[in-house]
């Protein structure tokens, strides 16, 4: 006898239809968070196209500009070995008083930040470092000692550098009589008279006007070091191993003021050879470009799961309330959507500023998603509570890529909230209900 098939029961995707649901929209979530890395690889991308930039400009106007000196250099001859090194000695007092003139080149879409250093440096000598340094002065070449300048780049330089020291003028030509210091700079000879070490006292200055980018650091070689820098540029970022001791920043420009003494350093006031590291201690200024806007990009799609997973939320509730299913085929356009926004995001940003960007970026994704469910309910109503939550969310991803020092609190906390809106929703659901409506329905 046979059995006649009975056409009422219900088949296992008619049963399970809005758990199943459920798991699609979590592999969909998955799904696109594989072109939100490639996003992240465009970002890393245009951020190399930037350095690229950057070190095209700094090529041709000048690069970072570490100062360091002026300082004495004497050879002397090593009584163990006959061999000949330098013993070096150190100011007394160095003070630098100078003015950064800031610009922005642009190399394409992109803009660097150099400068015009304007400095005068000032300071003395004295011999009795040169007295503790334990050379005796029948072993110095006095007639071949020199005084160096530490300069990073020597194209950035834009005058003839001349100290007056003791009332004579030293000019100064390129290079450096070795580099235990450092590898590039400028001397001048001073031919002292043997074992005078009087000849050493007294003051000197000079004016150095200096180009560079990004970047200037000075080294603390004085036993008592003064730098005051003023500039226009509204954005500085102190760097390196001393705050300015003194200092006002505003929209006018800023200006710094460092007193570092010998007890602050890791190196003597004299030595021989290569025993220290000179650049230890370095300090100075950074032209800090404030629109960093591949490093708020990157920040804004880590938070790309957060963005797609609640709005498929949103959307599956909507389904439940509504008996409406959203097409698979509509889950994926809205989940390119809003990772389309990420591409907006960067490159509107790149023509202005982040928050500009981010502002247009969001408007015109919210716009789409909005109108596309208007158009899929029928219904303003829905499209706009759609919209309203999008716009919350997305203000709410500002607000902690914004608020660097803090992200993470307010990450916690706004994700503590919305997990509690979520349950809060979904607390009067039937789950073993839906799966009989489901069956019925089919």
């Amino acid at each position: 006898m046979e059995i006649p098939a009975n056409n009422d029961t219900p088949s296992f995707f008619a049963r399970y239809a809005y758990a199943l649901k459920a798991l699609f929209i979590v592999i969909m979530v998955l799904v696109l968070l594989i072109p939100a890395s490639m996003i992240q690889n465009l970002i890393f991308e245009r951020q190399d196209r930037q350095t690229s930039a950057t070190e095209e400009v700094s090529h041709r106007w000048g690069y970072e500009q570490q100062i360091t000196g002026p300082l004495l250099a004497i050879p002397y001859t090593v009584a163990s070995s006959g061999a000949i090194s330098y013993v070096y000695l150190l100011p007394e007092q160095l003070k630098v008083n100078g003015e950064l003139l800031p610009q922005k080149l642009r190399r394409g879409i992109f803009n660097v930040a150099v400068y015009d250093a304007k400095l005068q440096l000032s300071g003395t000598f004295s011999p009795t470092a040169l007295l503790k340094s334990g050379i005796p002065p029948s072993a110095l070449k006095w007639d071949q000692a020199a005084i160096i300048l530490g300069i990073n780049d020597l194209r950035g330089i834009g005058n003839q550098v001349n100290m007056t020291w003791n009332g004579k003028t030293f000019p100064f030509s390129p290079g450096v009589v070795n580099t235990d210091l450092f590898k590039s700079g400028i001397q001048s000879p001073v031919s002292l008279t043997p074992g005078d070490t009087g000849a050493l006292a007294g003051s000197f200055v000079m004016e150095l006007s200096v180009k560079g980018s990004g970047k200037i650091s000075f080294s603390p070689i004085g036993k008592t070091t003064t730098v005051n820098i003023s500039s226009a540029w509204p954005d500085p970022s102190f760097d390196g191993a001393f705050p300015p001791k003194d200092r006002r920043v505003d929209a006018k420009g800023f200006s710094a003021l460092w007193v570092v003494q010998d007890l602050n350093r890791q190196f003597p006031q004299s030595w021989t050879g290569n025993r220290y590291n000179i650049h230890s201690d370095d300090f100075g200024i950074k032209l800090f470009m404030p629109a960093e806007s591949y490093q708020q990009s990157s920040r804004a799609v880590k938070y790309a799961i957060l963005v797609i997973g609640l709005t498929f939320i949103i959307f599956y509730f909507i389904e439940l309330s509504q008996r409406r299913a959203i097409h698979p085929l509509q889950y994926a356009l809205i989940g390119l959507a809003l990772c389309i926004f990420y591409t907006l995001l960067i490159s509107i940003s790149e023509q202005l500023n982040f928050t500009l960007a981010y502002l247009i970026s969001s408007g015109l994704t919210i716009g789409l998603i909005a109108l596309y469910t208007a158009s899929a309910y029928k219904s303003s109503r829905i499209a706009a509570g759609i919209g309203a939550t999008l716009l919350v969310l997305y203000g709410f991803i500002y607000v902690i890529i914004s608020a660097e020092d803090q992200a993470l609190l307010m990450g916690s906390i706004g994700l503590f909230l919305v997990l509690a809106v979520i349950m809060y929703f979904s607390r009067n659901i039937r789950w073993d209900k839906l799966s009989q409506k489901s069956s019925t329905a089919a």
